[in-house]
C-alpha cells in the first residue's frame, strides 16, 4: 500500500480498500470496517500513522479485548535543558535518544560528562558526578519527565535531598537523521520513471478514461436501419451518449464538429455469437448440464481482442458459454466500453440468455477415446437429457411452491426454471435439420421457444419450421466442412433464412473473423442477392432484435443509443476501415488518436529495455523470455 501511496493513492482511500470497502464485499459493513457508535470495538493502536514506513502496532482490539501485539516504546527525547537543584546549583544538559536509551551529557566547565539514564515510562533514576576527578561526589537523582520540563528529588553526596527540575531550551536535530532524510529526499526525487497509469493497463490502453461528449457529426452518408433508409450527405448529434437529432443542416452551438464528408456512418456492429474478453477457457465440460455457470463472472476488460474488435467497428457482443455439454452456461451481454471495469461492461437491464448445444460436440463424438463416459454419447442421448432436466425443473418448481422450507435451492434448476417461465432464453449451437426440429420440439412440449439458433448450417432446411416457431437464425456466412456434420452447409443459408421471414444475423465464433463481419455480412450479397441494407441489418439491427436489445440499439434514430461507426467508405467494401467508434456516446477508437498511442507504446517499451539494460549492466540477475501464446476461444475448446 505504501507504494501505491506514493504514486498516488490517497492515503484515506487506501486505508478504506483494508477496512470498509472489504467490509462492504462482505456484507458486514453495519458491523466493522469503521469507527462508529454502536459497530464493533475492533481497532488498531499504532505508534505512528498507519502507512508510515516504521509504523508498529502495539494493540489490536478486537469485540472490545485487547491483545498487545508490541509492548510502547519510550518515546524519543533530543533536547537540550538547563538542570538547577534546589541549592542553587545549574547544569546545562542535553538529551540524546538512540535505540530507545536516553543519554544525558552534562557541560561542566570545558569538560562533558555522559550519564545513562533509566526509564520506565515516565519515570527516570540517573547519578552523576560534576567533579571528574574528585571522589564522593555522586549526585542521584529521580523523578518523572512531565513535557516539556522534568522535575524530582535529588540525594546530594552529603546525604542531603533536595529538588531539582530541568527546563526545556530547545530540540537538537539530529545531524545523523538529517543527512538520513536529505539523501532519501535526494532518492525519492531522482527515483526513475515508471510509465503513466493506462486504462485498461494494457495495450492500447487510454491515459484518461474516455468520456461522452456533445458531437455533431456532418454530410456524411448515414445508414439508419431505419424506414428512411440510406440518408445521403445527412447530420447525426450526438448528446449524453444518445443520438439526439438526425437530419441534415443540423447546427449546435458548442458541439465537436466531425466532418463526414465522403465516408459513411452506420450502426456500430453487434456480434451475436463471441468468446472474447473471457478469462481462461469457455467450457465447463464435466457434466452434461451446467446451467449454473455464469460467463458473466469471468468477464475480463483488459482482452486486447476489445480493442480490436472496436477498430473493426464492433461495439457490442454475447459471450457465450461453449459448446461441450447440451445444457451450457449462461452468458454476458456486453458493450465493449474498452478502459472500464467488467461489471460496467455489462448491458444493463438485458435480458439473459443461455448457451444449448446439438452435435458432434456434446455427444463427444471427437473428444477421442477418453470421452466414453460421460452421458450423452448419442443424439438421441442429447434429447433424453433436455426431457430429464426440464421434468426435473419443472418438479422443483412444484416442490418450491408446496415445501418451500423442505426444498433446498439449486441454482442449476433455478436457470432451467427461467427459461421454462420465458425469464431466460436459449441460444443455441446446432447444424443438423433432425436436431434443430427436436430441439423446438421439446420446447413447444414444455411450453417456451427457443430463441436463437446459433450457427444453424442447415437451417435452410427448415426455415418454414424456423419461422413458425418463431426463433432467430444467427450464422456463419460460408464456413463449410470444417466437420462432418457440417457437410450440407451452403453460402446462401443466410439469405434462405432472411426471405423464409426468419431473423437471421451472421456471427463470429472467432476474435479474428470478429474483426471483419462487415465483410462477412456482404457476402450475402454475392450469395443469395441480398440488398446491401439487408446485408447490413445482419451484423447491427437483427442481432439487437435477437437479444431483445433493438429498442435501444441496432439503429441510427433518435433516442436510441449512440452506438456508431463512421468509415472511410462503403461500410460493404473490403476496403472500408473504420475512423471512429462511439459505444454511448463515447469515442473508443479514433485512427488518429490511434497513432498517437502506437508512438506513445513505442516509446514506453525503449524506456523499459533501456532500464532493463541498466539493471543488468549493475549486476541485477535476468531470465530468459518465455513467450506466451494468445489464446484465442472458441465453442469447442475445451483447454483452459
Amino acid at each position: 500500500m505504501r507504494k501505491a501511496i506514493k504514486r498516488g493513492l490517497p492515503e484515506n482511500i487506501a486505508l478504506m480498500k483494508l477496512t470498509s470497502t472489504p467490509a462492504e464485499f462482505l456484507q458486514i459493513s453495519d458491523k466493522v470496517g469503521s469507527l462508529h457508535a454502536g459497530k464493533l470495538a475492533n481497532f488498531i493502536i499504532c505508534s505512528k500513522a498507519l502507512f508510515e514506513e516504521k509504523n508498529v502496532i502495539h494493540q489490536n482490539w478486537i469485540k472490545g479485548n485487547r491483545y498487545i501485539i508490541s509492548p510502547y516504546s519510550e518515546k524519543p527525547i533530543n533536547a537540550s535543558y538547563n538542570l538547577e537543584l534546589a541549592t542553587g546549583e545549574k547544569y546545562e544538559v542535553k538529551v540524546n535518544t538512540k535505540d530507545d536509551a536516553l543519554t544525558l551529557s552534562f557541560k561542566v566547565d570545558t569538560n562533558e560528562i555522559k550519564v545513562k539514564v533509566a526509564r520506565n515510562r515516565n519515570l527516570v533514576n540517573f547519578t552523576f558526578n560534576p567533579t571528574k576527578n574528585k571522589l564522593n561526589n555522586v549526585y542521584r537523582l529521580s523523578g518523572s519527565i512531565a513535557e516539556p520540563n522534568w522535575t524530582g528529588t535529588a540525594e546530594l553526596p552529603q546525604g542531603k535531598m533536595t529538588t531539582w527540575k530541568m527546563t526545556f531550551i530547545k530540540l537538537i536535530e539530529d545531524s545523523a537523521s538529517i543527512a538520513k532524510d536529505s539523501a532519501k529526499l535526494a532518492k525519492a526525487d531522482t527515483m526513475e520513471f515508471i510509465g503513466k497509469l493506462i486504462y485498461p493497463f494494457t495495450s492500447f490502453g487510454n491515459e484518461n478514461i474516455p468520456v461522452a461528449k456533445q458531437v455533431l457529426i456532418k454530410n456524411a452518408t448515414v445508414w439508419t436501419n431505419e424506414s428512411n433508409g440510406i440518408m445521403k450527405n445527412a447530420d447525426v448529434l450526438i448528446n449524453q451518449g444518445k443520438i439526439a437529432q438526425v437530419g441534415n443542416n443540423l447546427s449546435v452551438a458548442g458541439a465537436e464538429i466531425v466532418d463526414g464528408t465522403g465516408k459513411h456512418l452506420t450502426n456500430g456492429i453487434v456480434d451475436e455469437h463471441s468468446h472474447i474478453a473471457i478469462s481462461r477457457g469457455v467450457n465447463e465440460g464435466a457434466q452434461a448440464s451446467s446451467s449454473e455457470v455464469r460467463i458473466g463472472d469471468v468477464v475480463t476488460s483488459d482482452d486486447v481482442n476489445i480493442y480490436r474488435q472496436l477498430a473493426g467497428g464492433v461495439i457490442a457482443s454475447q459471450l457465450l458459454h461453449g459448446s461441450a455439454n447440451p445444457i451450457g452456461g449462461q452468458s454476458a451481454l456486453i458493450k465493449l466500453r474498452w478502459g472500464f471495469a467488467p461489471e460496467q461492461m455489462k448491458i444493463a437491464g438485458a435480458d439473459e440468455f443461455i448457451k444449448f448445444a446439438l452435435g458432434e460436440n456434446v455427444k463427444q463424438s471427437n473428444w477421442g477415446d477418453r470421452a466414453t463416459v460421460r452421458f450423452p454419447q448419442t443424439r438421441m442421448g442429447v434429447e433424453q437429457v433436455y426431457y430429464n432436466y426440464f421434468t426435473k425443473a419443472k418438479e422443483y418448481e412444484q416442490n418450491l411452491k408446496i415445501k418451500p422450507i423442505e426444498t433446498r435451492r439449486d441454482i442449476e434448476l433455478d436457470a432451467l426454471l427461467e427459461i421454462i417461465n420465458k425469464k431466460r432464453f436459449i441460444t443455441c449451437h446446432s447444424y443438423v435439420q433432425s436436431e434443430i426440429n427436436m430441439l423446438m420440439h421439446v420446447a413447444d412440449s414444455f411450453g417456451f421457444r427457443v430463441n436463437t439458433f446459433t450457427h444453424i448450417l442447415e437451417g435452410y432446411k427448415v426455415a418454414d419450421k424456423m419461422k413458425a416457431h418463431g426463433v432467430n437464425a444467427s450464422t456463419f456466412s460460408d464456413w463449410w466442412a470444417y466437420k462432418y456434420e457440417v457437410i450440407d452447409a451452403i453460402p446462401y443459408n443466410a439469405a434462405i433464412l432472411t426471405k423464409a421471414g426468419v431473423n437471421t444475423s451472421i456471427n463470429s465464433d472467432d476474435a479474428e473473423m470478429g474483426r471483419r463481419l462487415n465483410q462477412e455480412a456482404a457476402k450475402t450479397i454475392k450469395y443469395g442477392g441480398m440488398t446491401e441494407e439487408d446485408a447490413w441489418k445482419m451484423v447491427t439491427l437483427n442481432p439487437c432484435k435477437m437479444l431483445h436489445l433493438d429498442q435501444k440499439m441496432g439503429s441510427i434514430k433518435a433516442g436510441k443509443d449512440a452506438d456508431l461507426v463512421l468509415w472511410n467508405e462503403h461500410p460493404l467494401s473490403i476496403y472500408a476501415k473504420p475512423i471512429q467508434t462511439y459505444v454511448d456516446g463515447i469515442r473508443f477508437f479514433d485512427v488518429e488518436e490511434h497513432k498517437l498511442i502506437r508512438a506513445r507504446q513505442d516509446a514506453d517499451r525503449a524506456r523499459i529495455i533501456q532500464k532493463m539494460m541498466k539493471e543488468k549492466e549493475g549486476g541485477a540477475s535476468t531470465q530468459k523470455v518465455v513467450p506466451k501464446a494468445e489464446e484465442l476461444w472458441n465453442c469447442g475448446h475445451e483447454e483452459d
